[in-house]
């Protein structure tokens, strides 16, 4: 493993580490909460961060979660201004040059557009709308944060799967986990096809897939008794480990939430 790639493993090993529904989702959360208070603090000083966030700007959930902290709201103001301020020259720009077609074409009479439409003449209206709504989609699903989780996550999927073949260790504390949420196992399964060999593919998808089933078994069982406990007949029956399995599921099934416990 390239030395620089070694400073990803304390953190894999310290989740794997953790009693819980799914390690990634730990790491995850960990990138996450570091991205955000990075954000707000030392990236106002930044140039090349601020031509990120003034590019792509942040998803409704992490502009939330920003706001949400409730502190450094003027370096969270100061990011908005600059976004807003290249966001809104682009499409005035946009519109500005579309407008002299568009306004054309609004004051076409039904025949000619007929007409027009026979020919196949281009539609001004219509290629702006495309080409904005083109834009706007690209500004909702563009996010500064989840960029940065996302190449630190895949950074994370390569240690764990080259800790599993060549750490004897980690691997039987990754056999003893409960699994992963079903988005990370996604991630875990992506991964083996980019890191490994077909033979270690094989491998690993056969321990996964038996680990994974398993406990997506054992929580399904946990909510059934979590529901059965509403039963009067059940009154006087123990809890088990059901009492956070609403929660607990909801995890596994969607990854990290932000959940009320």
């Amino acid at each position: 493993m390239v030395l620089k790639e070694r400073i990803y493993t304390i953190p894999v090993n310290e989740a794997f580490e953790v009693d819980s529904e799914c390690p990634m989702c730990i790491l995850e959360k960990r990138v996450e909460d570091d991205a955000i208070r990075y954000t707000l603090g030392p990236s106002m000083m930044e140039p090349d961060t601020r031509i990120e966030t003034n590019k792509k700007g942040f998803c409704n959930r992490h502009f939330a979660k920003l706001y949400n902290t409730q502190e450094n709201r003027l370096p969270l103001g100061l990011i908005i201004d600059t976004h807003l301020m290249e966001q809104n020259g682009i499409l005035r720009d946009m519109y500005q040059k579309a407008m002299p077609g568009i306004q054309k074409e609004a004051g076409i009479g039904a025949v000619e557009k007929l007409v027009r439409g026979i020919k196949k003449k281009k539609d001004h209206t219509d290629t702006f709308i495309h080409s904005m709504i083109d834009k706007l989609n690209e500004l909702e699903k563009s996010c500064t944060i989840c960029e940065k989780i996302n190449y630190n996550m895949d950074k994370f999927t390569d240690v764990i799967l080259y800790l599993y073949f060549k750490e004897p260790e980690f691997r039987e504390r990754f056999e003893s986990k409960k699994g992963f949420c079903l988005p990370h196992l996604k991630m875990l399964l992506e991964g083996s096809m980019k890191y490994l060999n077909h033979r270690q593919r094989s491998e690993f998808v056969m321990n996964l897939m038996s680990l994974e089933l398993n406990h997506l078994d054992r929580i399904k069982e946990e909510v059934n008794w979590f529901t059965q406990m509403f039963d009067y007949k059940n009154r006087d029956a123990s809890w088990k480990n059901s009492r956070d399995a609403v929660p607990r599921s909801i995890e596994k099934i969607c990854g990290p939430c932000d959940l009320k416990r």
